[in-house]
């Protein structure tokens, strides 16, 4: 497998006597980004730096609520800064979005395997995605774009309901303005003000000039997304072998010994959440899994 996995803790910086053990962090801000869906700045409460890859996630622990496993959606340059973003929709999660600046939470982490970004140097990057799979993505991207000499063409193609439902919308603003990368958005539905496009972000490719030979793809959305998404790649040009997609789904532990999450023989938060498509296609097509 391209992508790499980090012991929980190693990565850190931090010292974890296990990696069961919550780190407890204290939350620096708090970000309404639309209805329902909070960005938190978190830190060390004890000091320190907290580094991970791009695709990786941490397990953040609610007290007297549980913990959930929510993708790392920040810089992999600035360790000193944590940030998760979070969509309220149970228990946990609802309790979490109910959290102000000041407040301590638990983080266990960082688990998983990450976006293969170094392997792509040289190479054209698309980033596809639509509504919260932005948050997943963004590490991989703003790597990318650290290092964007070591890169070719950088594309984004984002979709989202309408456009109250666009994560980041002012960060999307500065990345359209950029000269090294073409960013297309797409919203489902929208009133007269919107001066964008209206359909689904796989409408845009048409206005990409993909050399198929030369491109890799990284997928965050719904499974139903990213099978239409990867049809679409697959009618461009683009093998399974150069797209990776996220499967971020019935993560429970965070180290594959609870087997909630295993799709036959992988368990998703050890051996993923980011995989190459050719790895796992088979295995997404089956119902029973």
């Amino acid at each position: 497998m391209n992508a790499t996995r980090t012991d929980a803790g190693t990565a850190a910086g931090l010292s974890l006597a296990s990696p069961w053990l919550p780190i407890p962090f204290r939350i620096q801000a708090v970000r309404q980004e639309i209805p329902s869906i909070y960005t938190f700045d978190l830190a060390p409460n004890g000091g320190g730096k907290f580094a991970f890859l791009p695709g990786q996630f941490n397990m953040l622990y609610v007290f007297g609520n549980g913990e959930v496993p929510i993708s790392i959606s920040g810089d992999p340059q600035q360790p000193d800064r944590l940030v998760h973003t979070v969509r309220a929709v149970g228990k946990a999660t609802q309790a979490l979005c109910a959290l102000k600046p000041g407040d301590l939470l638990g983080v266990r982490g960082p688990f998983g395997a990450s976006w293969p970004v170094r392997d792509l140097q040289n190479m054209d990057v698309l980033f596809l995605t639509s509504g919260l799979g932005l948050a997943p993505l963004r590490p991989a991207l703003y790597h990318v774009l650290n290092h964007r000499d070591y890169y070719g063409r950088v594309m984004l193609l984002y979709g989202a309901r309408n456009p109250e439902r666009l994560l980041y919308v002012d960060e999307l603003k500065k990345w359209r303005s950029r000269l090294d990368m073409q960013v297309e958005i797409s919203v489902g539905s929208a009133g007269r003000d919107w001066g964008g496009h209206i359909g689904v972000a796989t409408d845009q490719m048409k206005y990409l000039d993909l050399d198929p030979s030369q491109t890799a793809a990284l997928i965050c959305s719904s499974e139903r997304m990213m099978r239409a998404m990867i049809r679409e790649l697959n009618h461009y040009g683009l093998s399974d072998q150069q797209i990776y997609v996220s499967l971020e789904r019935n993560m429970r532990c965070g180290m594959g010994l609870c087997g909630h999450c295993q799709l036959g023989p992988t368990f998703i938060c050890r051996d993923g959440p980011v995989y190459r498509l050719d790895q796992v296609d088979h295995l997404m097509s089956i119902r029973e899994l």
